[in-house]
């Protein structure tokens, strides 16, 4: 039996439940790729599985690997796979009821892996998957955007706001966007022709944002009051998409509404979602430099630190757990993570570093 490393959780909790340890390799079934990991990426969903919040919708086996997005190199394929090469550099959004990418080795469906960008760092191409069929998908899917028209973004700050306002730019919309004080010039950088302030909805949203717009993207949590007042800044017969719930619709102006749940379909969605929208390639403002997932790495912090979770969604940037190759000539390899070294791996970390947050035990095995 093949082993890897891995970051896993054998039951539900917050970080503390995450442990860092050898784990069966796993081997690909019809229709799946394994891949070797480069690297995998925290998303807020990742912290509902672990916190086993969807076990009635997408129940997980455990002990489970967490990490829905992933980069890497695939190492082998399973019958009646065709397409992709050993060796050849793929992201994918995995499956929310399947293990994930944080460690050595995943197997995701071949119909959910595309090509990596060739602008990025593969490492650094981890940070894309979720973001950009999230945004993608609200847009173009669910909006159905087109070159002229115009969209709200509001929650621009965010990784799958910024990556909207980006794709939207890119695709010829005309993008107003809301964005903190601290993320209001890159939003613009973006392509946003207008960046507001967060929303006062204790005032007319127009004074603030202008509009009606075709199309109004949603990514904040909002209240029934305020989810009322967004629906008023779509224009007749425009849609509003939300992913933090549904929007109201209004049938007597022709306003639709649509909630977003992103799937994992990265091959079946165009190119653009990776390597820019359009043959010319997605650009920041004045085309300089390729579509990005927004926010910040993290390389060395474990799944489950980088992971840490238990802070409120929209309120962290995005944040990558790297996952290096195995060290040559049989050295003992283990994930760059932020583990106790006091105790040995898989073992649950001292005091001291449990209340730092931090994973398992990593110490390493001696030569």
């Amino acid at each position: 039996m093949s082993t890897m490393k891995a970051v896993r959780f054998h039951c539900y909790g917050d970080s503390g439940v995450l442990v860092h340890e050898e784990a069966e390799r796993p081997v690909p079934g019809p229709g799946q790729v394994l891949v070797r990991v480069a690297a995998t990426s925290f998303n807020p969903v990742d912290a509902t599985i672990r916190a086993g919040r969807l076990t009635e919708v997408f129940p997980v086996e455990l002990p489970h690997v967490p990490g829905l997005d992933v980069a890497g190199t695939v190492a082998a394929f399973g019958p009646g796979v065709e397409g992709p090469r050993v060796g050849e550099a793929v992201v994918a959004f995995l499956p929310l009821d399947a293990d994930g990418a944080a460690a050595e080795y995943a197997l995701a469906p071949a119909a959910s892996l595309a090509a990596a960008p060739r602008t990025l760092d593969l490492a650094d191409a981890a940070a894309l998957p979720a973001v950009g069929l999230t945004a993608w998908q609200a847009l173009f899917e669910h909006a159905g955007l087109r070159a002229g028209q115009s969209v709200l973004v509001n929650g621009a700050g965010g990784a799958v706001g910024g990556y909207a306002v980006q794709l939207a730019a890119a695709a010829g919309a005309r993008v107003t966007a809301t964005a903190g004080a601290r993320s209001a010039d890159r939003v613009r950088g973006y392509g946003a022709e207008r960046v507001a302030g967060y929303l006062d909805h204790t005032a007319p949203l127009a004074d603030a944002v202008g509009g009606p717009f075709d199309a109004v993207l949603n990514l904040v949590a909002t209240t029934p009051e305020e989810s009322a007042a967004l629906t008023g800044l779509v224009a007749d017969g425009g849609i509003a998409v939300s992913a933090t719930g549904p929007l109201p619709e209004d049938p007597a102006r022709g306003v639709r509404a649509a909630a977003l749940f992103t799937r994992s379909d990265a091959a079946t969605g165009p190119r653009s979602v990776w390597c820019g929208a359009g043959a010319g390639g997605a650009h920041r403002a004045g085309g300089r430099g390729p579509v990005t997932g927004g926010g910040s790495s993290a390389e060395g912090d474990a799944e489950g630190r980088a992971a840490a979770p238990d802070a409120a969604p929209g309120r962290r940037t995005r944040r990558r757990a790297r996952v290096p190759p195995p060290p040559p000539f049989g050295a003992p390899s283990v994930l760059t993570v932020r583990s106790c070294v006091r105790s040995p791996v898989g073992a649950r970390p001292c005091a001291r570093c449990r209340s730092q947050g931090w994973s398992g035990g990593g110490r390493r095995p001696r030569r």
